[in-house]
C-alpha cells in the first residue's frame, strides 16, 4: 500500500483577510475549513447535497492545476465557469514524492471532457471512443484505462453513472491503484465506495466538518435501515 502522501493537508491561507460572511465562506463546511489532513491512500468527503464537499474538492483540484471541468492537468476546458474562487485562499501541503499521474473525474462535466478528447482524437488512453459507450462504461474506462497508478486522483461522485455491481468493480480497481502507490480524494454518496477499509472519512454538514467512521455516516445508517425495513419505510414515505 501507499505509505507516503502526495498531498498531506490543505488549509485556509490568511484567514484574517477573508470575508467570512460572503460566498463560499458562508457555507458551514467552508467556514469550518481550518485544516483537512489527507489519508495516504483514500480520503472521502461525504454529506448532503449543498454541504460543500464538491466546492472544496473543486478548490483542491484547481489549486493542483486541474481545469474546472476535470480531466488530466493538460486539459484546459471551461465550458461554463462556476468556480467559487476558494482555491485562491487555500494552502496545499504536498509530500516529498511527486505523482507520475494525475486525474480529476467530475461526474457533472465528464461528457464535456469526453467530447474534448474526441475532438483532439486523443482516445487511446481511454481504451477507445468514449461516446460509443454507456455513461457507466465511459466512467469505468477512466478507472480501468486512464488511471495508470503512481498517481493523485480526485473523483467527484464517481458512482453517479455506476450500478451497484459496477461500484464494487470500481472499489476493486481503487484498491489495485492504491497498491500501485496512488492517492485518492473522493466526494461520494455511495455506501459501497465508502466501505473501503482504513480510509479517512470527513462528514460535511450544517455544523461544519468532522472526521467520522463508516458505520456512523448517514449513508451507511440510512441505507442499512431502508434495506432492513424497506416495506415500513416505503409505507411511511408514500403515506406520510
Amino acid at each position: 500500500m501507499n505509505n507516503s502522501s502526495y498531498i498531506g493537508s490543505m488549509q485556509i491561507l490568511s484567514p484574517e483577510r477573508l470575508d467570512w460572511a460572503a460566498y463560499p465562506f458562508v457555507i458551514p463546511a467552508v467556514n469550518d475549513l481550518e485544516k483537512i489532513e489527507f489519508h495516504p491512500n483514500v480520503t472521502f468527503f461525504v454529506g448532503e447535497n449543498g454541504s460543500g464537499k464538491s466546492t472544496i474538492l473543486e478548490a483542491l483540484a484547481l489549486g493542483l492545476g486541474f481545469s474546472e471541468e476535470g480531466g488530466t492537468r493538460n486539459v484546459s476546458l471551461s465550458t461554463a465557469s462556476t468556480s467559487s474562487g476558494l482555491h485562491q485562499s487555500l494552502r496545499i501541503i504536498k509530500g516529498y514524492h511527486k505523482p507520475q499521474d494525475y486525474y480529476f473525474l467530475r461526474a457533472e462535466s465528464f461528457y464535456n471532457v469526453a467530447t474534448y478528447m474526441h475532438e483532439l482524437n486523443y482516445l487511446q488512453g481511454y481504451g477507445g471512443t468514449i461516446h460509443h459507450r454507456s455513461h457507466g462504461e465511459a466512467f469505468m474506462s477512466v478507472i480501468t484505462h486512464k488511471l495508470k497508478g503512481n498517481g493523485l486522483y480526485l473523483l467527484d461522485e464517481p458512482e453517479a453513472a455506476l450500478s451497484p455491481a459496477m461500484q464494487m468493480t470500481a472499489l476493486s480497481m481503487l484498491h489495485q491503484l492504491c497498491r500501485s502507490r496512488s492517492q485518492f480524494v473522493i466526494a461520494t454518496h455511495s455506501p459501497i465506495l465508502l466501505a473501503y477499509p482504513n480510509a479517512k472519512i470527513y462528514q460535511f454538514s450544517d455544523t461544519g466538518i468532522r472526521e467520522i467512521c463508516y458505520e456512523d455516516t448517514d449513508h451507511y445508517r440510512m441505507t442499512k435501515d431502508f434495506l432492513i425495513n424497506y416495506q415500513k419505510r416505503i409505507h411511511q414515505i408514500i403515506e406520510e
